[in-house]
């Protein structure tokens, strides 16, 4: 069974869907009950198995209390952490509610998920971490201060639980996608630019060397594959799936 956090839309929608369409049973962990609903109702459609919690991951007290109620019931074999949220600043454009609120998320979010879920794999054989970084965790990118903190942090949090719980068996990896198609970003260029989203949206994608963005479950695809027994001999490791972002720029 597999755990997605902010499973609500964009690249979590795409994991949950994917994990569901190849038999998985899916729990979906989300703010966003009514999305979280949407994607469920998907699932199911398809003859899928999945249940929704709504759930705050910055609130440790919330996130325990889902992860006991899913794991009395069954065991969870794989922890995808998506949830997050961004900001766009400078270090001096980010006041600290800004960059308090982008931490709690980012970095708190992932450590509660982890930590609730971490003694029942280990009592249970073992099991999946995947956390969602991003490109902006190792590349310096423009006006991204505190998102670049944040998926900073969640990189090395993947590292340091990879090595920690080898002997558990319990693999831990990261995915650090460039720009992707999403609905928040659609949203975020409606908001400042209007009357720019295509010209702005054009931008985006010849930013990366392929020329475009990337979809979703393109995504999905790489998160699918890491928690399969293919990828038994990876872990300690952070996938870019860039479009050529990191090595073939200039």
């Amino acid at each position: 069974m597999v755990v997605v956090t902010g499973g609500a839309s964009g690249i979590g929608r795409a994991i949950a869907l994917s994990f569901a369409a190849h038999g998985g049973r899916v729990r979906i962990l989300d703010l966003d009950r009514q999305h979280a609903e949407e994607v469920a109702a998907e699932i199911r459609g398809a003859g899928g198995d999945v249940c929704v919690y709504a759930c705050d991951v910055s609130d440790q007290q919330q996130v325990n209390s889902v992860f006991r109620q899913i794991s009395a019931r069954e065991h969870i074999h794989i922890l995808v952490n998506n949830a997050g949220i961004a900001h766009v600043g400078t270090l001096h454009q980010t006041a600290e509610p800004d960059f308090d609120r982008v931490f709690r998320v980012n970095v708190k979010g992932v450590y509660n998920c982890m930590h609730a879920c971490v003694e029942h794999m280990r009592s249970n054989g073992g099991g999946v971490i995947l956390n969602l970084a991003s490109i902006a965790a190792t590349a310096g990118l423009p006006e991204r201060f505190a998102y670049s903190m944040s998926k900073g942090a969640v990189v090395s949090m993947t590292l340091s639980v990879a090595k920690d719980y080898l002997k558990d068996n319990i693999r831990c990896n990261c995915i650090s996608p460039a720009r992707v198609l999403t609905p928040f970003v659609e949203g975020f260029v409606r908001k400042n630019y209007p009357g720019q989203e295509q010209e702005m949206l054009s931008k985006l994608a010849q930013s990366q060397p392929v020329g475009r963005m990337a979809a979703p479950e393109e995504v999905a695809s790489l998160a699918l594959f890491l928690c399969s027994d293919e990828a038994s001999f990876i872990t300690g490791t952070d996938y870019p799936i860039d479009g050529g972002f990191f090595n073939l720029r200039g």
